[in-house]
């Protein structure tokens, strides 16, 4: 059952995806950017549905109270390709920073330009670089959230902490409060696999780290914030789903704070 769940899903990802593009199209390109936004959140509230629906996976979020206004840095775990779209609709005028690639990729590319994201080279060095701080600064003080992924990439629910210290840079430089985030949706659609689980888990949107810490002292606390509750929801959200098959990361991780579960 899990994997027809997870082939009727995957297929109406799809369909949902093309489909918006291709219809709300002309709204979207002739919108002013702001109301724009309706149409990718709105694809994002469809898939929550659809997962729901077809897969019978859920969420909640807990800390909305914690999002401040105007432009900050937004800084959640990275599991899976669900939290790089899921929490869109949460966030008033989100922009990333991204391989420039993605930008050439027909339709979609013109979606993302129309919402300012900043392509780059991610082998760019020096003139590059310093160009896209200052586009990011310009699109913080214009009032829009910065997504970046503390650890840059997708790693599984319990791996071991990989940090890099370019958000300390940005937290720096842009001088703005950080929003750290943490969740495990990599437990239910984990990175590189077909099948999606059906279960429930949480969202824990943590209190901001404000500007004007030393980025080494920022970059300790970040990584402490986030580990300790990382931890503590995995624990939970594994006792809340005891049907979720656990990968070796996340049964490493739980034998070593002592709560791997019996019979795993």
């Amino acid at each position: 059952m899990i994997v027809f769940r997870s082939i009727l899903f995957n297929i109406a990802f799809y369909i949902n995806l093309v489909g918006r593009m291709i219809v709300f199209s002309p709204y979207y390109f002739l919108a002013d950017r702001k109301a724009a936004w309706s149409v990718p959140k709105n694809w994002v509230r469809a898939n929550h549905w659809l997962q729901a629906k077809i897969v019978g996976t859920t969420f909640e979020i807990e800390g909305l109270e914690n999002i401040p206004e105007g432009g900050y840095i937004f800084a959640p775990k990275h599991q899976s390709f669900w939290d790089a779209y899921a929490l869109l609709p949460w966030l008033d005028d989100p922009f990333y920073i991204l391989k420039r690639e993605l930008s050439w990729i027909p339709l979609f590319g013109q979606y993302i330009l129309k919402m300012r994201m900043i392509p780059v080279n991610r082998g760019a060095r020096g003139k590059v670089m310093a160009e896209v701080l200052e586009r990011t600064k310009h699109e913080i003080e214009a009032g829009r959230q910065l997504i970046i992924y503390p650890e840059g990439t997708r790693r599984p629910a319990g791996a071991p902490p990989d940090y890099k210290y370019g958000i300390a840079r940005l937290y720096r430089d842009l001088q703005v409060p950080v929003v750290p985030v943490v969740m495990h949706p990599g437990l239910f659609w984990p990175r590189r696999k077909f099948l999606r689980y059906p279960g429930h888990f949480k969202v824990q949107i943590l209190p901001p780290i404000q500007p004007g810490m030393h980025p080494d002292a920022f970059m300790d606390k970040l990584v402490d914030v986030m580990e300790t509750a990382s931890d503590a929801l995995l624990i939970e959200t594994v006792r809340a789903n005891p049907q979720i098959p656990l990968r070796e990361d996340a049964r490493r991780r739980l034998a070593e704070l002592g709560a791997l579960p019996s019979g795993t």
